[in-house]
Formats: structure tokens, C-alpha cells, sequence
């Protein structure tokens, strides 16, 4: 018996596989067990090929066994440990020290990429020992500091390297630079709609949820696209969080250090948003995780799919729960929704008129209301501007960068307030923070029960008004909440809809 170490993907962490193989006399036939996927039963046409493209055939009969054999064991990245192991057990490969092993083998012995190398990362760094990977996976591998990795071109490489022929191509730790700004399309090429552009900047500084309502044409989308542009970069503990997302889907880590931006289409399912299947993987929602997560035309998503956000918008995080097991993937994500203000698309128009009757407008504005509209920070009416207007403005409005750089400095304030309680921006404040740090003036607290009760907020609703206050004021450059502060903030909660 000869062990190799791999291993196997749950969520988004490395669970440890030894690959145990048994060579015997006989008729040639290899068997896998250890509860494989069928990619891993596939495995053995590519490792039998591969084998037998650098010199090594393989006789009689070949058991593997991937232990532990309650753990479900998937994808192809199995191959390389498998190969090594059946190369142990005929003799052609002496015994190594510990390592882990991770590739697919392609028919001719080359390596290809995987998915999982990040977390394989984290988990060889965790144990102490080296890892072996694809050379297509080492610029992913090589952000994971501290971790003593080697990339492979292809198997016979990789027996060069174990028999002491060859030296290996160590990975070095690199740090991933910020990309050029580039802002595309940039808020100095939107013409008026001086408020959405207001919230927009607030979302971004305190990355707050927000609802842009509008008729069609009134430049909802372009303003939800050029918030990306004005969001800081990822910092290294961000980029980490992205790139194990990513890492697990097999989707190679992006350029630079902009926030992901997801935009999902109405037809979706809730398993494409929040995550699952079969093999319980992320989900959009995961994979906009510190960035933005876009649902265009919000009144036609299907109620179950909306109310499935509710959770992962309010804990950060997506719990997906299967047959298959339980895993949990993060999902702060800034959630942008656009809609139109009825079925028509023309309520409140100055050019088109609506043709919706009373009961077909209320029925809508019910679409727009109920517990997901309550987790939004912002809501932010966005009318249609008249030829005359789009022809009268001069394009001085401010550009992306010079908005940036106020969200960058609003943001390092935030993260220098909540470093020592583990949050990064107002937005993810929890209740017992707000209402024990977010302290006001007695004037100020007044007013705001005032306002809540007019406007009959909920303590979600409260709390909400309260971080925005928050972020409205580390844009201003001032220590407190004040008044003014607060009248911006519940202007913008019920902004578009009302009551």
C-alpha cells in the first residue's frame, strides 16, 4: 500500500484525500472507490493514457481507494495524486516526504488547470508541506502567502523533479497591483440626475443597498455600471475572500484589484444566485462578494427568488444546504436594484404618458414593497430628462476618479472607526453596534423619532437611516451625526417609492 496526499473541494474548503493504490496479478482493469463523482471514476482513461505517454504501462489489477471513504470525493483534480500513487505502488517511484498534489492529466501527460488551488493553498500552508500544482494555477497560488508551493508543466516533469533529477520552479509570493483607473462608463458622461449620482456616492462610500426606480431610458443601468468605477480597490484580505470564490468555480483570479461586478437576468433560478446543485456551488451572490451584485428590472424577478436574498443580505453570508451536505459561502455583496415605476414603465413621465389604471399601479407598487425593500439602504427616484435638458448640460459634472478618491478617504475612515469590532463599512454594522455607537445629539435623536414615525419605519428601517447618516457624514469630514445628516438619509428612504 502507497498513499499520496490530495485533495477534495467542500465549499470553499480543502479537505485533506489520501490516494491509496493495490496493484495485483491478473487481467488489466482498474477500479475507484471512496464515494467518486464520475469525473474521478473518469480519471483512470486519463491516468492509464498518461502513464503510458512517458514510458510508464501499467499490468494487472489497479485498486485505488481515496480515503476517507465517507467523504465524497469530485472533479479532476484527483488525477495527479492518482497517477503518483499507482507510479508508488509498481515500484517506479520511491516514497516521498509529505506533500499535496493537485492536476488534470491531459491524454499526453500534460497538466492542466483546476480548480480548488487556492484552498489547497491554505491547506498546505496549514499542515507545513508543499503542494504541487498546474503551472496555469501558480499566478492564484502565489497571492496565498507563506505557503511553500511548485508548479508543474506536465508528468513527466513532476518525476523528474521527485526523483531528484530536476529542480523544482518554486511559486514566489507576489501581491497583486492596482490596475489603472479606468472607468467605464464614467459619472462625468451622465448627463444631470444630480440625486442618483448624490446616492450612488453614498452607497459606494458606505456600501449600502439601493433601489433605482425610473422610466425606461432615464439612465438607471449607466449609473448602476459606473458605481463600480467609483469603489475603492479590494484590499489584500478582500482580495483573498474573491479569489477563494473564484478559485472554487475554477475561474482564474482578475486582473488587478477591482470589486466584481455580477449583473443577473430576471430568468434566473434561485440555485444560480444563491448557490447549490449538486455540488453545492456559489452562487452569483457569492461571486460579487465586496463588490456589486446588479438585478436589472427587479419587479420581474419571481417572489421566491427575491425573498431567498433576505438572509444573505442580512447575515453576509449564504448557508446552502443539500442532500450532499452543508456548506457556507460569504455574500457582502451591494446589492443594485432597478426598476421601472409601473407596469408600463411611464408613471410620473414628462414625455410618455401612463397608461396603468388605478389597480394595476397599486398592485405593482406592492412588487416594489415588503421585507427585501426593507434591507434597502437607498431608493432614489430617477426621471426621464427632457431633450432640452440632456442638449442644456455642459458636461462639467464631476468624473469617477475625482468621486473615488471621497469614497476612498470615507471608506478609510470606516475601517479605522470598526477595526477592532471586525467590520470594514457602516453598512455591516449589527444592531447592538449601531445603537451603542451611533450616538446623537438629543435634538438630533428628536427629530429622527419624529421622521421614524411618520414615515413608519421598522427597527431594521431605523438602523438603516442611521448607518447612512453615518456615511453621509464621513463624506462631510465630520466626527457626529447631525441633523442635516439624518434629512438626506430618510429622504433617500423613501425617495422612490413612498408610502
Amino acid at each position: 500500500m502507497n498513499d499520496i496526499g490530495a485533495i477534495t473541494l467542500q465549499g470553499m474548503e480543502a479537505i485533506p484525500v489520501e490516494v491509496e493504490v493495490e496493484i495485483t496479478g491478473g487481467l488489466f482493469s482498474i477500479s475507484i472507490v471512496g464515494l467518486p463523482d464520475i469525473a474521478v471514476k473518469e480519471s483512470k482513461e486519463r491516468v492509464r493514457a498518461a502513464l503510458r505517454s512517458v514510458g510508464l504501462p501499467l499490468k494487472g489489477r489497479v485498486a485505488v481507494n481515496l480515503a476517507p471513504a465517507d467523504l465524497p470525493k469530485e472533479g479532476a483534480l484527483l488525477d495527479l495524486p492518482i497517477a503518483l500513487a499507482m507510479m508508488r505502488s509498481a515500484g517506479l517511484l520511491k516514497p516521498q516526504k509529505p506533500a499535496l498534489y493537485m492536476g488534470e492529466l491531459a491524454l499526453d501527460g500534460r497538466l492542466r488547470r483546476v480548480r480548488g488551488a487556492v484552498p489547497a493553498a491554505f491547506l498546505a500552508r496549514a499542515k507545513g508541506i508543499p503542494l504541487f500544482v498546474p503551472r496555469e494555477n501558480a499566478d492564484e497560488v502565489g497571492l496565498v502567502k507563506g505557503v511553500e508551493a511548485y508548479a508543474v508543466g506536465d508528468l513527466m516533469e513532476l518525476i523528474s523533479i521527485l526523483k531528484g533529477e530536476v529542480e523544482p520552479s518554486p511559486i514566489v509570493s507576489s501581491n497583486t497591483p492596482e490596475a489603472p483607473f479606468v472607468a467605464e462608463p464614467d459619472f462625468g458622461d451622465i448627463k444631470g440626475q444630480a440625486a442618483a449620482r448624490r446616492a450612488a456616492e453614498i452607497a459606494a462610500a458606505g456600501h449600502h443597498n439601493i433601489l433605482l426606480v425610473g422610466s425606461p431610458g432615464s439612465g438607471k443601468t449607466l449609473i448602476a455600471r459606473a458605481l463600480n468605477g467609483i469603489l475603492p480597490p479590494l484590499n489584500d484580505e478582500e482580495l483573498i475572500e474573491t479569489l477563494l470564490v473564484r478559485s472554487t468555480l475554477g475561474l482564474p483570479a482578475e486582473p488587478g484589484r477591482r470589486r466584481p461586478f455580477r449583473t443577473v437576468h430576471f430568468t434566473a433560478s434561485s440555485v444560480a444566485i444563491c448557490g447549490g446543485g449538486n455540488s453545492l456551488r456559489p452562487g452569483e451572490i457569492s461571486l460579487a462578494h465586496r463588490g456589486v451584485l446588479f438585478l436589472d428590472e427587479f419587479t420581474e424577478f419571481r417572489r421566491d427568488l427575491t425573498e431567498s436574498l433576505r438572509a444573505p443580505l442580512e447575515d453576509g453570508q449564504v448557508v446552502v444546504s443539500r442532500a450532499a451536505g452543508t456548506v457556507t459561502y460569504p455574500s457582502r455583496v451591494l446589492l443594485v436594484l432597478a426598476a421601472n415605476p409601473c407596469a408600463c414603465g411611464h408613471f410620473g413621465d414628462p414625455v410618455e404618458k401612463c397608461v396603468c389604471s388605478t389597480v394595476e399601479l397599486e398592485r405593482y407598487k406592492r412588487k416594489l414593497s415588503g421585507p427585501i425593500l426593507d434591507r434597502i439602504d437607498l431608493q432614489i427616484a430617477v426621471p426621464r430628462l427632457l431633450p432640452e435638458e440632456l442638449l442644456s448640460f455642459s458636461g462639467n459634472a464631476e468624473n469617477s476618479e475625482t468621486i473615488r478618491e471621497r469614497v476612498r478617504k470615507a471608506r478609510a475612515t470606516q475601517q479605522k472607526r470598526w477595526a477592532d469590532y471586525g467590520f470594514s463599512c457602516n453598512a455591516e454594522l449589527p444592531e447592538k453596534i449601531v445603537r451603542r455607537y451611533l450616538e446623537l445629539a438629543p435634538e438630533t435623536r428628536n427629530f429622527l423619532a419624529g421622521m421614524a414615525s411618520k414615515l413608519h419605519l421598522s427597527g431594521r428601517g431605523i438602523s438603516r437611516v442611521l448607518k447612512v447618516a453615518r456615511t453621509i457624514a464621513d463624506l462631510a469630514g465630520e466626527p457626529h451625526i447631525r441633523t442635516p445628516h439624518l434629512a438626506e438619509s430618510l429622504m433617500y428612504r423613501r425617495g422612490a417609492v413612498g408610502e
